[in-house]
């Protein structure tokens, strides 16, 4: 298969980024060579985006095969790039930087990642956890009665979804509309506090159809569903069915109004016919290092955001740096932190890699 990376230079000598995206990726500059003014390449995730075989050979998506593509790359461009090399990736990229780092802990001087979570088990129940007592007792109260009321709507909220799709485009065949439409529902918490929704914006139980399914739309994204999208993300559900680990529903807000959807699991997403079988003791062995052994690592999280809630916690003995942004979201970034915080990050980076004025 066609490996996509995209390379940015700016120096031989300055510093390398090496953006280990969890998914398919473009020319996108990440905010740590933003910061280090530092050359960069982003990697697209082998079997996403452009990188795609057809058909895909599941039995080579494995995270030790990607973690080799990224060392085999870091290991030819160290010939020509003789400075301090940093790896940084967002969520399932971060997740991927620090699976990296647990397996060559001397291909990068730095590792950076972003809202990465570290998972334990095909449904782990720290993400239910989370939005059961993040916020308010009133938000989350306003969440679990927002879905309901989807549901009690249910036919109209259905027409509203049925004219998106017609208005963009899009297909719904693969994930009927009235089982996109529940997934979407019990999707919803996690969305909510992952995405930092404003409790204020919750629709009440007397809006409109369009009202709430925009809403609905807004958070949850239904384009999610549609088949363009069940496609590109079948690899994405086979790695964390097999692998990485996932989330599972919480039902029981809505259980009585359920018509479709019996299970908690996100295996409905996964590709059919292929055989699955999930290893729990491989990001274990990932997060025993990085807590454990995980020096000069830079996390950044939002407090608020439902994968924080699977977050590795540092040993205080290494060398490490975990800043969580009370609040924040899953698009929590350096440059959202108060101007305290962001002197610290740039001060340990500095010290890290030996460049002053940072």
């Amino acid at each position: 298969f066609k490996h996509y990376i995209y390379l940015s230079h700016i120096d031989f000598k300055s510093p390398m980024v090496i953006e280990t995206h969890g998914y398919n990726t473009a020319n996108v500059k990440s905010e740590v060579s933003s910061l280090l003014k530092a050359n960069q390449v982003a990697v697209e995730y082998r079997f996403y985006g452009k990188s795609r075989p057809n058909p895909i050979p599941w039995e080579y998506l494995t995270n030790d095969q990607a973690i080799e593509d990224y060392h085999n790359i870091v290991v030819k461009l160290k010939e020509l790039y003789t400075g301090k090399w940093i790896s940084t990736g967002i969520s399932k990229g971060g997740e991927t930087a620090l699976i990296y780092k647990s397996k060559y802990p001397k291909d990068v001087d730095v590792a950076m990642p972003y809202v990465a979570p570290l998972i334990d088990t095909e449904e782990d129940s720290r993400t239910v956890v989370h939005t059961k007592t993040v916020g308010s007792a009133a938000c989350r109260a306003k969440v679990e009665s927002f879905q309901r009321t989807v549901l009690k709507n249910r036919e109209e909220v259905l027409e509203e979804f049925k004219k998106y799709a017609v208005a963009k485009k899009m297909d719904f065949t693969e994930v009927p509309f009235s089982e996109a439409l529940e997934y979407a529902v019990l999707e919803f918490p996690f969305s909510f506090w992952q995405w930092g929704g404003k409790c204020d914006a919750i629709p009440p139980v007397t809006a409109s159809a369009k009202e709430l399914f925009e809403y609905l739309d807004n958070i949850v994204g239904v384009r999610t569903y549609n088949d363009k999208m069940y496609f590109n993300y079948l690899p994405s559900y086979y790695q964390h069915l097999s692998e990485l680990g996932y989330y599972g529903f919480d039902l029981s807000p809505v259980a009585d109004l359920l018509q479709i959807v019996k299970s908690s699991s996100n295996d409905r997403f996964a590709p059919k016919d292929v055989v699955m079988k999930y290893n729990p003791k491989y990001i274990k062995k990932v997060r025993k290092y990085v807590e454990n052994k995980g020096d000069k690592i830079l996390y950044i999280y939002g407090g608020y955001d439902t994968w924080y809630s699977c977050s590795p916690t540092p040993n205080p003995k290494l060398d490490a740096l975990k800043m969580t942004l009370p609040e924040g979201s899953h698009s929590t970034r350096v440059k959202d932190f108060p101007e305290k915080d962001r002197e610290l990050i740039m001060k340990t980076l500095s010290g890290w890699l030996g460049i002053e004025n940072l």
